[in-house]
């Protein structure tokens, strides 16, 4: 079973240390993605219709929003090691301002990176942090974090004027109906359980709903609403002392074991494990 080497929240987003030997169902999330091998055998992961491998050579990246999955191969013996970085563009706005030109940023042009050789020494400092500190210390991880990120930014202004214009031409202005049904999503999770219910209360018909949300968002509302699942169970199991079964019940899973696994096939571990690690984490300012 994957296993949460060490879990970091804090206003840069969340960061990961994981072990993992099994594949993740795809998902999105509205972070800038960042994952990088730390150990173990190489690895790969699809990002969008991308073979994206992680490899000691380079890191994988992925933009906010963009479907990705892991790939487990079943046939190493040993789990890899990944550093994911979860990051929030508010954050990485106040290093960069241009990353503030659109609502959603085109942060990398691709999905795989060469890793230059300050990126290594940045990644064997964090990672070092991260394995063996009793505490870690934000004020010293941060600008780490910082570094690293916007290193894998340079080179992309270019690419955030294209999507700037890009959304400027259409797609920042969503149609109104699928702005409902997110507002919709979010104020009741359980609506994501019945996807027809939902495109009837934006009156759309279900194929429709289906064709218009993938083409405002870039992702089918099952993708979205799953992001916005994980995200409130992040919250909740991080910032409350909510019992899991509470945190199950109002995310609308009719049993905590269904929770469980749809918890695990997204982040790899069980919520119980994440939650004793988060609490086993203790950032020093």
């Amino acid at each position: 079973m994957s296993t949460a080497i060490r879990l970091v929240h804090g206003e840069f987003g969340r960061i990961a240390l994981l072990r993992m030997d099994a594949a993740l169902v795809t998902h999105a999330h509205h972070h800038c993605h960042i994952l990088i091998k730390a150990g173990g055998p190489d690895a790969a992961f699809r990002v969008g219709e991308t073979h994206a491998p992680i490899t000691d050579a380079n890191a994988v990246l992925i933009n906010a929003w963009e479907p990705h999955s892991y790939l487990n191969d079943s046939n190493n013996p040993e789990p890899t090691i990944i550093l994911a970085l979860y990051l929030e563009p508010n954050w990485l706005s106040k290093f960069s301002p241009k990353i503030g030109l659109t609502l959603y940023p085109k942060f990398f042009e691709r999905a795989c990176s060469a890793l230059l050789p300050n990126q290594k020494k940045l990644i064997e400092t964090i990672v070092m942090e991260l394995w063996w500190s009793d505490s870690v210390c934000q004020d010293q991880l941060e600008p780490m974090l910082a570094d690293l990120s916007l290193s894998f930014l340079e080179g992309s202004d270019s690419a955030l004027r294209q999507y700037a214009h890009f959304y400027g031409q259409g797609k920042s202005f969503m149609d109104p109906r699928i702005r409902r049904a997110i507002a919709l999503l979010r104020e009741d999770p359980e609506l994501s359980s019945d996807i027809g219910k939902l495109a009837q209360r934006v009156q759309l018909s279900r194929s429709h709903f289906f064709e218009l949300f993938r083409r405002c968002t870039g992702l089918s509302p099952i993708v979205y609403a799953n992001a916005l699942k994980m995200e409130q169970a992040f919250h909740r199991l991080a910032e409350t002392n909510q019992p899991i079964d509470e945190i199950s019940a109002g995310l609308g899973f009719s049993a905590q074991s269904h929770f469980t696994r749809f918890f695990k096939q997204h982040q790899g571990v069980v919520p119980s494990h994440y939650r004793r690690q988060l609490e086993s984490t203790k950032i020093r300012t």
